[in-house]
């Protein structure tokens, strides 16, 4: 072991650089909740719940323990912190994993650490990796956290000594990995860095019985191939189960003695059973929010939750964008990281970092063949392996000129997280080899300690992330996506059905109902998870709570409240919910009546979707108020038909039994709104709604552009009842609604500057 191998890791630096980044994440932190998953994830933590597949059940443990703890009023906050944790932990890992690898770089020890702390204080204010970790938006800081530690524990493998000790770190890997898998597969980026390191270093460590087990079992769990072992049928499942009954026994036979045969294989099998195990119990429980219900062991519901069934994504030989295109989308992301409120410096700021990580892994590959090609491999996979694998389609403000082409729906920057935290890694040591070459030119002059003083300014180049991102990364004071939730829900009478469109105008109303139990009267039906079957089981399931004066308006306080309904939202029972078809031709005639109502198809086909709204109307007209939001736009209108039926009322759409009839200024017919019930809309638009936290100022306007039209009803509603405000003769009422308008399209259009 040479000397560089044989100092003592500065564990101590490293969680300076923890505090450091925690520090900064902490005075950037959301307040509550966000658009997007945000809601969803923290909702899901609060009530141990399952998201979206793949279900992610890691993060959900760790988040509710973690939700547990009094470190802020706001459970919100308490899971935003949590994000902000698992991030700076990642920082201190780069931290330990630079300065090693700086070490075969920079002879000072003091260059070496300041180097250190600046490559990773690059990496942890890149704009994704900053946005990302003051809100708990997706699972992918606990992914980074883990890659950190993985990429960590394969240098500290690397240095260790020959023998059973240094089995052990190989050990703890598999059981990180495992872990980290299930709650995302982003974890296993630092793979290819991990096969470079025992490839280089003793390969014949692959070939030992305790490694062959412990991997191949490794395989089996992460792949889904183990579950194809034990329920699947055909070939494929006697030959999956032979060869593990093989290499166990062989593994055995040799060395029947070797611990580490038996721990490696408890590694793996204790990592993974929160997929297969935690998952199937907890969802047989039915908690509030249970997408997917892999209800049951090895069921096939469970595989389809682990599988991502539900989006259907093809083959990644089917690309949904031309390679080169994704590279380019890609490199759309990149460009972002380090300079983004600086638009006019950004493309100099993102090619001076550019050069000064390749810089940094070249002068690696140089001084430290074996962390060159590491570094190479991570580098590798994090860019062009992770832009081939995730196959997105264009980007959503890609090539803007093109309008014809299949775009993302949202930007999808966060899946390359990993990457750019992991490139300030790069720069790192970018900076150690720029300072040890100022170093080296002033060689001849001055003292040892002059010559690295007069080095040390190049450090502030880590600075520039920090300033050129301070803006538009920072989640502080940004509240509107509870207050749009909390104005939605109290748009709608007690024990109302509210239909709605998607992630963004349903999650944080899940959010409102399950973490500060806002509204939880009201019945949430979603038009696009009503194409799947768990979310029509759930409503059959649900229970309506009582309706709970104190959580409601002050509309609503003295409102004569109908009683609890007692049966199910949706009356289907769950085997006419599975029998339901994803899809059927609409009636010849093209419509349906019942009681008062009559619909009349705007297409051929009715979804799923559209079969579940037709009997949600028939179950509850009548008996409960059933309201379509906004954020709908004109599916009741063009699918159903139902526009002679709706009165606009705020963000809301009430669904009357028989049609609407104009009367005098209490509902009038407008452009842009239907019919619009004036009190209640007023009464809604002034005493109820955040009208101020939507047009609250943003020196760069709104930034997320694709979660932009929830802000945008804000300007639609608001613009709609000024005109009717006007109509009536009330010019000062009809001033106040459009300068509300006015001042959140200005918002959005100052955003459109920064894509």
């Amino acid at each position: 072991m040479n000397p560089t191998q044989q100092e003592r890791p500065p564990y101590l630096w490293a969680f300076a650089a923890f505090l450091l980044v925690l520090l900064i994440y902490v005075a950037t932190l959301a307040p509550t909740t966000a658009f997007w998953d945000t809601s969803e994830y923290i909702a899901a933590a609060r009530v141990l719940g399952i998201p979206h597949p793949p279900g992610n059940p890691l993060f959900i443990v760790l988040a509710h323990t973690f939700g547990l703890l009094p470190v802020a009023e706001s459970y919100a906050t308490r899971i935003n912190l949590f994000a902000a944790i698992t991030s700076a932990g990642a920082a201190g890992f780069w931290f330990l994993v630079a300065e090693r690898w700086l070490r075969a770089i920079v002879a000072n020890r003091w260059a070496r650490y300041g180097a250190a702390l600046g490559g990773v204080l690059v990496g942890a204010t890149s704009w994704t990796v900053w946005n990302q970790s003051t809100v708990n938006e997706k699972v992918y800081t606990v992914s980074l956290l883990s890659i950190a530690i993985v990429m960590w524990l394969v240098v500290r493998w690397g240095d260790d000594e020959a023998g059973t000790h240094r089995d052990r770190w190989l050990v703890l890997i598999a059981y990180v990995l495992a872990l980290t898998s299930t709650n995302h597969l982003m974890g296993f980026l630092a793979l290819p860095a991990l096969v470079v390191y025992i490839l280089w270093t003793d390969w014949r460590v692959l070939l030992r019985p305790w490694a062959i087990v412990t991997f191949w079992a490794l395989l089996l769990a992460v792949s889904g191939e183990g579950f194809e072992m034990i329920r699947g049928e055909g070939p494929q499942r006697i030959v999956l189960g032979l060869a593990t009954v093989g290499v166990l026994g062989w593994a055995v036979w040799r060395t029947p003695r070797d611990p580490l045969v038996y721990l490696g294989l408890l590694s793996v099998v204790v990592g993974i059973s929160l997929n297969y195990l935690w998952l199937p119990l907890r969802a047989g429980q039915f908690p509030p929010i249970n997408e997917g219900e892999p209800v049951g062991l090895f069921s096939q519901a469970l595989m389809d939750l682990l599988n991502r069934v539900q989006y259907g994504k093809p083959s990644l030989l089917e690309r949904q964008a031309s390679f080169g295109g994704q590279i380019a989308n890609f490199w759309q992301y990149f460009s972002w990281q380090f300079a983004r409120d600086w638009s006019r410096l950004s493309a100099a700021v993102t090619a001076l970092f550019t050069v000064l990580g390749l810089s940094g892994l070249w002068a690696l590959w140089k001084s430290d063949r074996r962390g060159g090609l590491a570094a190479a491999a991570l580098l590798g996979v994090l860019t062009l392996g992770l832009v081939f694998y995730m196959n997105f389609k264009y980007g959503f403000s890609q090539y803007p000129d093109q309008a014809s082409l299949p775009r993302e729906v949202r930007e999808r920057d966060y899946f390359f997280l990993g990457s750019f935290s992991a490139f300030g890694l790069f720069v790192a040591l970018g900076l150690g080899a720029l300072m040890q070459g100022i170093v080296e030119f002033f060689r001849d002059k001055w003292t040892p300690a002059g010559r690295w003083a007069a080095a040390s300014p190049v450090l502030a180049l880590s600075l520039i992330p920090l300033a050129g991102n301070r803006v538009t990364a920072s989640r502080a004071h940004e509240t509107i996506a509870r207050d749009f939730a909390y104005d939605m829900l109290q748009s709608v009478e007690p024990y109302g059905i509210l239909i709605t469109a998607g992630d963004n105008d349903t999650f944080p109303l899940w959010y409102a109902q399950e973490v500060e139990g806002i509204r939880r009267d009201v019945t949430l039906a979603n038009l696009s998870l009503m194409n799947t079957e768990w979310h029509l089981r759930q409503l059959h399931r649900r229970e309506t709570p009582a309706f709970d004066p104190s959580k409601a308006a002050a509309l609503w306080k003295n409102f004569p409240a109908p009683p609890r309904p007692a049966e199910p939202a949706l009356s289907l029972q769950p085997a006419e919910i599975d029998s339901l078809p994803e899809a059927m031709r609409a009636p010849p005639e093209g419509g349906i009546a019942f009681d008062s109502i009559s619909m009349r198809f705007g297409q051929d086909v009715l979804l799923r979707q559209d079969l579940a709204t037709i009997f949600l109307i028939r179950d509850n007209l009548g008996e409960r108020p059933i309201y379509f939001s906004w954020s709908d736009g004109g599916y009741p209108d063009q699918t159903l038909g139902l526009s002679p039926y709706l009165l606009s009322q705020g963000f809301v759409r009430k669904l009357l039994p028989r049609p609407v009839v104009a009367a005098g200024d209490s509902v009038v017919l407008t452009q842009g709104l239907g019919y619009l019930d004036v009190p209640r809309t007023e009464k809604l638009l002034w005493d109820v709604y955040h009208w101020r936290a939507a047009t609250r100022d943003r020196p760069r306007g709104w930034v997320d552009q694709p979660s932009g039209s929830i802000l945008q009803l804000y300007a639609v509603v608001y613009n709609g009842a000024a005109r009717a405000f006007a109509e009536a003769g009330d010019s000062a009422m009809a001033e106040r609604a459009d300068s509300v308008a006015r001042q959140v399209s200005e918002e959005l259009k100052e955003g459109l500057r920064l894509q």
